[in-house]
């Protein structure tokens, strides 16, 4: 067996509902079930969009052979399925998103794509991202990074930090003026008819200092 390293405060983490540990952490004693539930728990939740599923090749990354312990699943409650004639089954979450999308899969109004979905990639949370850019963490600059995890998309803040860095203004208020900035107005990755980097850089910085001043 190999030793798990620990957990850090530098990671991201996946919400489980109260009820998962309530009822079905004492009542499931398959451990392939236990594992494709969290599977299923960990994986719908970084995904976007109005419809989360998965297939059943989508749980094989947890368990080998999966169909097994997906039944008991499905027939526990905990997922949902969705079968048509033509074989396509995905499975959805037992939640009000999960239910509705298994309606809408139910009914014909959508359809899964061709291809499996993808698992999230492993990526550093915004606390990592501000200590290895701008600086150590203090409480209340830990409350205002958690406000900006919900406000704002990770490629956007883990982007103005980056612009941060390049034009020397390492500062949550910089950083954070940035991201309105992008908000009100628009982000865009490029400006037109600004190719050259140092151009770009004073055009960003006069644009947040003149946001700051409001």
């Amino acid at each position: 067996m190999k030793k798990f390293s620990g957990f850090t405060d530098k990671e991201t983490f996946t919400q489980v509902p109260d009820s998962f540990f309530r009822h079905l952490l004492v009542e499931i004693d398959d451990a392939d079930e236990l594992k494709v539930t969290l599977y299923a728990l960990w994986r719908i939740e970084h995904m976007e969009g109005r419809v989360r599923y998965l297939r059943a090749g989508d749980f094989a990354a947890c368990v080998p052979d999966p169909a097994s312990a997906l039944e008991k699943a499905v027939l526990r409650g905990s997922l949902l399925k969705g079968a048509r004639e033509d074989g396509t089954a995905c499975y959805f979450l037992n939640s009000p998103r999960g239910r509705a999308a298994a309606e809408t899969f139910a009914k014909g109004t959508w359809s899964p794509g061709a291809a499996s979905s993808v698992p999230p990639p492993e990526r550093p949370n915004i606390f990592k991202l501000y200590e290895e850019n701008i600086g150590p963490l203090t409480p209340l600059l830990a409350d205002a990074l958690k406000e900006a995890e919900q406000a704002y998309a990770p490629e956007w803040i883990a982007e103005a930090l980056g612009e941060a860095v390049k034009n020397n203004k390492r500062n949550w208020k910089y950083v954070e003026a940035i991201l309105r900035r992008w908000k009100e107005e628009g982000h865009a990755k490029e400006q037109d008819g600004r190719n050259a980097e140092e151009p770009r850089g004073r055009d960003v910085t006069r644009k947040v200092e003149d946001f700051l001043k409001r």
